[in-house]
């Protein structure tokens, strides 16, 4: 009893309460106090609420597809032959721009209705564009990018004095979809490349100013596939694509080209001028950029084509560089600081390759190698020791040092010194020697050490055993066992001599190299040794061996004079 009490009292409430709002409606110049004082129910006031909004929504729906209905009776009219196509097609596009006009002047507190509205008008612009171009043939493929671009054009136009996201973001991914569609169904890939490069351009011009960031990786992805899917489809023969219309070289250089300037502009101004951080998107999109216009250069130009390319390179490279060097407060955090470095070694390494010869490459990222680590040291820049260890391993791999030393102490002689080798072997000397242990060493600045000190002495021991093969050749014919007992000799003595500079000027990465060089010797007495060697030259082999076995770990354990 006492529940169905309390369920008329709130009946009873209820009505008070509806009663009060009717002549409050009725009479809007009398104030009714008790309904001013009287609040109505929360939980009345929620179902009020949720049916408002509910409505909100239908009548929004509502509207939009009405707006689908009225694009279907253009539709039918254009197929019928009582007006011509290219009219109607003027009135459909009018139509699509109203509803982008309402989308703007709206009267909302919330996104919905200028998403959907923008969306009607989209909905109505592209499958209108697809049949007047695929279809009826009103419109050329240039004509129909140019529609596209204006779209873009007047939506982000209408969009920005209010910054009304919704709608750019709606009008223009919708445009890069349908400019990728229409690229790949037409077959007449520049046209719409250049929408889309257009729409690139419309929203990094959107993102200096914060507006709109969220749709530039499903623009920038358009744009990508469609230079890529060109790209592809120009490198392969002639009578692969008969359907496509042929381009000259200008045609398939410059959609690669302009993409990569538009990030490079886009990056330095938010970068350097504004600065703001590297986005991860930008990061990646750099890169795709400019493997794209290096890919248009390197198949569609001529072999100049490539060597103007790589001094590119090394002039984007030089001035990535001069960013971290002249004033670091303008990179504004360490992420830009990495990346503008990160950028800078990958240019010069690719401007070497392309634009330089094989003398030429060594020289370059050998004295690059040994810039960069002073650097490093220098300025307490590991990041400049690391691309310093890199470049340095660039210019030994390229110069065949790895070669001449493997064929010199176990491979098949004669091997012939070049002076890419030479230089090569130079700068690992210089490395290692410039190179100094810190008072706190990380772990990878312990790899570099181990890894220069390592690539220095692989040279060195190269060197000693061919000239000590160069001596005996000068009175005897080197027989295979005599080979094998010289690079012995050699490797006991390079073991003895960088256990006791490890120990004699604190070099622990010396020592442990000659450890190293003791394995590997045990190693070539199996293997070479004792299977080509005559019995008393190995028993020298041997010998020596122990007595570098005993001596090695002596030397090691010497203090440093002070």
């Amino acid at each position: 009893m006492n529940n169905l009490s309390g369920t008329f009292d709130q009946i009873s409430a209820r009505l008070d309460t509806l009663e009060k709002r009717v002549y409050a409606l009725e009479h809007p110049t009398e104030t009714s106090p008790e309904l001013a004082v009287i609040p109505a129910p929360a939980h009345a006031v929620v179902e009020d609420r949720s049916f408002a909004q509910a409505s909100g929504l239908f009548s929004i729906l509502g509207r939009a597809m009405l707006g689908i209905a009225g694009a279907y009776v253009l539709r039918a009219v254009a197929e019928s032959t009582s007006l011509p196509k290219l009219a109607v097609a003027a009135i459909a596009i009018a139509y699509a721009i109203l509803w982008l006009v309402w989308a703007v002047r709206v009267k909302a507190t919330t996104w919905f209705p200028r998403a959907i509205y923008a969306g009607t008008s989209s909905v109505i612009l592209a499958p209108m564009l697809w049949e007047l171009t695929l279809r009826f043939k009103v419109f050329p493929p240039s004509a129909t990018a140019a529609i596209i671009a204006l779209f873009v054009l007047i939506a982000s136009a209408m969009a920005w004095k209010r910054n009304l996201i919704p709608v750019f973001w709606v009008t223009n991914a919708t445009a890069a979809v349908v400019a990728l569609a229409l690229a790949i169904a037409t077959r007449h890939l520049i046209p719409f490349i250049t929408s889309l490069l257009f729409m690139v351009l419309i929203c990094e011009f959107a993102a200096k100013l914060n507006r709109g960031t969220s749709v530039r990786p499903l623009v920038a992805v358009a744009a990508d596939l469609s230079i890529l899917g060109m790209i592809f489809i120009y490198s392969g023969p002639q009578n692969a694509r008969v359907d496509y219309p042929l381009l000259g070289m200008a045609a398939l250089l410059v959609p690669g080209c302009v993409l990569f300037l538009l990030y490079i502009v886009s990056i330095g101004i938010g970068a350097i001028l504004q600065g703001n951080d590297i986005t991860v998107f930008e990061t990646i999109q750099a890169v795709a950029a400019f493997l794209l216009a290096a890919f248009s250069v390197l198949i569609f130009s001529s072999p100049l084509g490539a060597i103007v390319l790589g001094g590119i390179c090394l002039l984007l490279a030089a001035t990535c560089y001069i960013l971290v060097l002249a004033d670091s407060r303008k990179l504004a955090t360490e992420r830009n600081y990495q990346i503008f470095s990160a950028w800078g070694m990958s240019l010069l390494l690719a401007g070497s390759f392309l634009c330089l010869p094989p003398l030429g490459v060594t020289l370059c990222l050998g004295f690059a190698s040994i810039a960069s680590t002073l650097l490093g040291i220098r300025l307490h820049r590991l990041t400049f020791q690391i691309h310093g260890m890199l470049l340095l391993m660039w210019a030994t791999a390229f110069s065949g040092l790895f070669g001449y030393v493997l064929h010199t102490l176990i491979g098949t002689l004669p091997v012939t010194l070049t002076a890419s080798v030479g230089v090569a072997s130079v700068a690992t000397l210089i490395f290692y020697a410039a190179g100094k242990a810190a008072v706190e060493e990380t772990w990878v600045s312990q790899s570099i050490r181990f890894v220069s000190a390592a690539l220095a002495v692989c040279a060195l021991a190269a060197f000693l055993s061919q000239g000590l093969l160069f001596l005996l050749a000068l009175y005897i014919t080197p027989e295979i066992h005599h080979v094998a007992f010289i690079r012995t000799l050699t490797c006991c003595a390079v073991a003895l001599s960088v256990a006791f500079a490890g120990s004699r000027w604190s070099r622990r990465e010396l020592t442990n190299i000659g450890y190293v060089t003791l394995a590997f010797i045990a190693a070539k007495l199996l293997f070479e040794d004792l299977r080509h060697g005559h019995f008393g030259f190995i028993a020298g082999s041997i010998f020596l061996f122990a007595i570098s076995l005993i001596a090695a770990p002596r030397l090691a354990r010497l203090r440093p004079k002070l």
